[in-house]
């Protein structure tokens, strides 16, 4: 089957993910995936799939000639979608170059993450499509008739985070692919993350940051064990940052001692609080050797962390339907993290010490491990209770991409590989 994927402009995440599952393909389906959005070039560049095979969308921004606005009031907005401009060239446009190329290039199935008016488009033109579920709580009408129109809905988390109010119906029409994140296959050692963190220092010397000297920073190359200097690793990704950047002071305050560093976007007036400011490619040393971790609670940070032994600090952001809010919650809950309130009380019980912070979350390995996507997978099939059904196995999310490349059909793909999986039926399938 061909494949195509809708990827949502917020943020990069979405066309993150988009990445990460094309990379599970055989080369040869890789190159027949098609990838649709209006996130452009600069904002975020593919590495695993060619530019030729990504459709950049026109935006769907509101225009001064729009005969309704997007969110028009009761009598004029559909309740079926959540945005929906009326006489917007764009959007006519959009939607042609989508249902055209799926015509072009005979795509057999659509995956959509994330966009009700795309999955109503799919509907309505009878595109078979598999809904990306974020988490959060998506109990709105638009919501609800995306999933009931789509052949399954993908959860690229674990159902151990799902959140209690989440429709039985829908956990049921649900395939859990687990977090899938990548990771460059070399381990970097402590000492050279500390030689990263010198040269970042040296780059970022004329910047207006901490005055933490270059002298602390290699003094950390003793044993981490006799260290004396915490190090604490904000991560933060492009969808919003504000929230976790209003921590920054108050983070200082706490830890004065401390080597912050920050990846990602940050304001020019946090700066001050801060002693390395960067972007990298590969966050992975980061998390490995960091003291802490204080992060959003977006899908892909939270992905790269998880399944490390770093203590983390979970800061969520406002996002709609309290997506990274109910992700920070499922984690506090399952002795993943620690809250921002809980880290306070922490700290200050305990001094800052790193070493305290086993007393807020539960025991966990004293190794900093490299981790493959199959050995991930393998700990979440064993730790899964065996009768979910809808658990799928024995590579969550590489199964489900093999399975796409097994059937000449989606036809046949639905009935032989996606239905026995769920534990829902259609009751107009023929039984088999």
């Amino acid at each position: 089957m061909r494949i195509g994927y809708y990827a949502h402009h917020h943020g990069s995440g979405h066309c993150r993910q988009a990445e990460k599952l094309a990379a599970l393909l055989p080369n040869d389906a890789r190159a027949q995936l098609t990838v649709f959005t209006s996130l452009d070039a600069d904002n975020y560049r593919f590495t695993a799939i060619d530019e030729q095979q990504i459709v950049r969308l026109n935006a769907e921004d509101e225009l001064p000639n729009d005969v309704l606005a997007g969110r028009a009031g009761e009598y004029w907005q559909p309740a079926s979608l959540h945005y929906s401009p009326v006489g917007n060239t764009d959007i006519q446009k959009r939607s042609h170059q989508i249902l055209d190329t799926i015509f072009q290039r005979k795509i057999d199935l659509m995956i959509i993450d994330v966009s009700v008016e795309v999955a109503m488009l799919c509907r309505a033109a009878s595109i078979p499509y598999l809904y990306v579920r974020l988490p959060g709580i998506r109990d709105d009408e638009p919501h609800l008739g995306a999933f009931a129109g789509a052949l399954a809905l993908l959860a690229p988390y674990s159902k151990a985070l799902e959140a209690a109010q989440t429709f039985k119906w829908v956990c049921d029409k649900t395939l859990y692919l687990d977090f899938i994140y990548s990771q460059k296959t070399e381990s970097c050692t402590y000492k050279s993350f500390i030689d990263i963190l010198a040269k970042l220092r040296v780059d970022n010397e004329t910047s207006d940051l901490k005055s933490i000297s270059l002298q602390s920073i290699r003094a950390q190359l003793s044993y981490k064990s006799e260290a004396t200097t915490p190090i604490i690793t904000v991560i933060k990704g492009y969808g919003g940052h504000k929230a976790i950047d209003e921590k920054l002071s108050e983070l200082h305050s706490l830890l004065p001692n401390a080597l912050i560093i920050s990846l990602g976007p940050i304001e020019q007036d946090k700066r001050c609080y801060i002693d390395i400011s960067a972007e990298v490619d590969d966050v992975t040393p980061f998390i490995c050797h960091s003291d802490y971790l204080v992060m959003a609670c977006g899908l892909n940070a939270v992905a790269q962390a998880y399944h490390y032994d770093t203590p983390l600090i979970v800061v969520p952001d406002d996002r709609p339907h309290n997506e990274q809010a109910v992700m920070a919650e499922a984690l506090v809950a399952q002795n993943k993290a620690l809250n921002w309130q809980q880290f306070k009380t922490l700290m200050s019980v305990n001094n800052g010490q790193p070493e305290s912070f086993d007393q807020g979350v539960n025991a966990r390995s004293t190794q900093h491990p490299t981790i493959s996507v199959d050995s991930i997978e393998k700990n979440n099939i064993e730790e899964d209770n065996s009768e979910e059904t809808n658990a799928v196995t024995p590579i969550a999310a590489q199964a489900f991409m093999h399975s796409t490349t097994a059937y000449p059909t989606t036809k046949r793909w639905f009935e032989n590989w996606l239905l026995p999986r769920l534990n829902l039926t259609p009751e107009s399938t023929i039984e088999f």
